[in-house]
């Protein structure tokens, strides 16, 4: 008999619907329930791609006994992380200042009052390794609850206290100057990985945000070691296995250093964040692989994550059926020697194996092979390769298929308008564009209400139950920025100044600048979360920091440039000690140091070959963090391109800081020269 989570649209919550556990959802009611049975809540969050999630889920909640056992000491309450960041982010804080460590599953046991007091991660069903069994933490717990419930609640108590007390090191509100992005680019040369691209040992994660700085750092200043390590990096990991060297996108990240053996699961964020870094990277340097990678992810993001509502699905789970009805990790994408003859023939499988690195051994588990490019293309002949790929992902497609987490998360969905707005323009193609404008127009139909507040998600059309945090508002104003950039429609601008205006005022605090996760009338949990790091995407903090200075440099407004220089005083604190975990506040600093750039183009029409040409222009510009207004003269949607006049009656780009302007040029190729140095 299905629980109380068969009512919610969370795929997480409801691949439980049918556990024996009496799971409740993250709710007032579970707390009262808890209260009224004097009996602590057992908190466990994950999210539905997570492996380890399915794996405990599989080996506890599924079983008999120990629902059994749960439902008579506890209140069962299940989270999804992506759909309530706020409440992960809180408990995963208390996890990692009592553990060391962090991760999911999270398994949290609270006081009736949601006050912490004993944590976890997995816990498995027997005794493995040091690990106590789920069971035997079930018991301990229930028996100290009952023993010695003054111990508990005194515990819980300084718990909460301490988390009240911490506090992040903001620096000051000024945002940081050259010595501060030169220190960030000497500790991560540092931390540089010259063999093998990337940062740090395994586990590998794409650091896409540090990417955007390097790739913006060496725009402004030149460096060229800056631009080497972005370069390095993103070959490295395009030829790699967490590169789906078939289908396009990116696993979620690499178990060992060398980017060989990926995580499988393939997240909307990683792979919209790299889509850009990549067409980033091919607009700095023409790279042939930075243009087929670019491309190859956004049709992947449109082909596999795109939902008939025309948004973008969370997720691709790392476990499949392998054929024999066992959900493995890896299934869908891994590949033996045999399985390449089966499909290709004699000839051609030894051909697949040597351009992939398939090898008898295996790469991966049970002689199985991560495909990758451990050699250079030149060595191949490209309409063989090309027809080997063709005839192995037709072959993988009747494989049974990852499952798709469908919530549509609005911040990811921003993300992902912004990579399919710019990547469409960049390359001509018109449909990535019109594929970023449908789900801008899904979050504005469905997410949107006329207040302007956000809705976190939605799924099959109905939007969610929880609130906006300070991510959704900012990446999805960084959305609509881009695209108002690419289309010249100024309704996106107007819509980014929407939601930028609510976290000016919901979610600032007016007498340090500081931003928080949640908006100021949000529910109160026992700490209002608050972190500028970034981690897997742009932190709420560093993305609400670059989307207000690029509505400030398109709008002039002082108060929203005001709000992005305060809130970068974290970055100047930061950035030279853990540059890696604030890569997207280094880029935002770069884009504010340079100005950023302002570029108005002023023409007849967008369709017209003179308008268009100074457009494309000023979009491939590599100028950090520019932003493009495109129409006719004095057009009110852009105040940009107020009092810009044509030049002798023909299309003209105007370059500005601060909306004070060089002189106009009708000239493509000045304007290219003016915009990448």
């Amino acid at each position: 008999m299905p629980n109380r989570l068969a009512h919610e649209t969370s795929p997480y919550l409801l691949q439980h619907a049918d556990n024996p556990v009496d799971w409740w959802p993250w709710s007032a009611e579970a707390f009262e329930e808890a209260r009224e049975r004097n009996v602590p809540v057992l908190l466990s969050i994950g999210y539905s791609s997570c492996h380890w999630c399915h794996v405990m889920a599989h080996e506890s909640f599924e079983d008999q006994q120990t629902a059994e056992y749960l439902n008579a000491h506890y209140v069962s309450v299940k989270v999804d992380r992506e759909e309530r960041p706020d409440v992960d982010a809180v408990y995963m804080e208390a996890v990692q200042a009592a553990t060391g460590h962090g991760g999911w599953p999270m398994t949290v046991f609270l006081t009736p009052q949601a006050e912490p007091f004993y944590f976890g991660t997995y816990f498995p069903p027997a005794p493995r390794q040091g690990m106590p069994s789920f069971r035997q933490v079930l018991q301990g717990v229930h028996q100290a609850w009952e023993e010695r419930r003054d111990e508990v609640t005194e515990v819980a108590g300084k718990i909460v206290r301490d988390l009240a007390g911490r506090e992040i090191s903001y620096g000051d509100d000024r945002m940081p100057g050259e010595q501060e992005l030169a220190q960030a680019l000497l500790a991560l040369t540092r931390e540089y990985d010259p063999q093998r691209g990337g940062f740090g040992g395994a586990p590998k994660f794409p650091p896409s945000m540090v990417l955007e700085f390097l790739l913006r750092h060496h725009a402004r200043t030149g460096a060229e070691g800056a631009l080497q390590m972005a370069r390095d990096t993103c070959e490295r990991m395009a030829r790699g296995g967490i590169y789906d060297q078939l289908g396009g996108g990116f696993a979620r990240y690499s178990v060992d250093r060398d980017w060989i053996v990926p995580h499988f699961e393939k997240m909307l964020y990683d792979n919209a964040l790299l889509c850009r870094v990549y067409a980033h990277l091919w607009r700095a340097t023409g790279s042939e692989l930075a243009r087929r990678v670019a491309l190859e992810t956004a049709d992947f993001m449109v082909r596999e994550l795109r939902t008939d509502e025309g948004g973008f699905a969370s997720a691709l789970d790392a476990d499949s059926d392998d054929g024999t009805g066992r959900h493995v990790e890896g299934a869908y994408y891994v590949w033996t020697p045999q399985q390449l003859r089966e499909v290709l023939g004699e000839q051609d499988a030894e051909l697949a194996a040597q351009y992939f690195g398939v090898t008898e051994e295996g790469t991966f588990e049970h002689g199985q092979s991560v495909l990758q490019l451990p050699q250079q293309d030149g060595l191949f002949d490209a309409g063989r390769i090309r027809s080997i790929r063709e005839r192995l992902l037709a072959k993988r497609s009747e494989r049974p298929a990852p499952g798709r987490d469908d919530k549509v998360v609005a911040a990811w969905n921003g993300l992902a308008i912004a990579a399919l707005a710019e990547t469409g323009a960049y390359f001509d193609r018109p449909d990535l564009v019109e594929a970023a404008v449908a789900a801008a127009d899904l979050l504005v139909r469905l997410h949107l209400d006329e207040q302007a507040r956000l809705t976190r998600t939605s799924k099959d059309g109905h939007a969610g139950a929880n609130a906006g945090v300070l991510e959704d508002y900012a990446d999805v104003a960084e959305g609509f920025l881009a695209l108002a950039s690419v289309t010249g429609e100024g309704v996106w601008l107007e819509f980014a100044g929407f939601l930028l205006d609510h976290v000016l005022v919901r979610f600032t605090d007016p007498e340090s600048g500081a931003l928080f996760d949640t908006a100021a009338d949000a529910e109160r949990l026992i700490r209002r979360p608050q972190d500028p790091t970034d981690n897997a995407a742009p932190s709420g903090w560093t993305a609400a920091a670059g989307a207000l200075l690029s509505y400030a440099a398109h709008t002039g407004s002082g108060p929203h440039r005001t709000a992005a220089e305060r809130a970068l005083g974290v970055v100047k604190a930061l950035g030279p000690r853990v540059p890696r975990f604030i890569g997207w506040g280094l880029a935002t600093a770069e884009a504010a140091l340079d100005g950023p750039r302002e570029v108005a183009v002023v023409g007849p029409a967008l369709e017209h070959e003179g308008t268009r040409a100074l457009h494309r222009t000023a979009l491939l510009g590599t100028a950090p963090g520019a932003v493009v207004a495109v129409g006719a003269p004095g057009d009110d949607e852009f105040p940009l391109l107020g009092d810009r006049p044509l030049v002798d009656g023909e299309p003209a780009a105007y370059v500005c800081r601060h909306f004070t302007c060089d002189a106009p040029t009708t000239d493509v190729e000045r304007l290219r020269a003016v915009l990448s140095g």
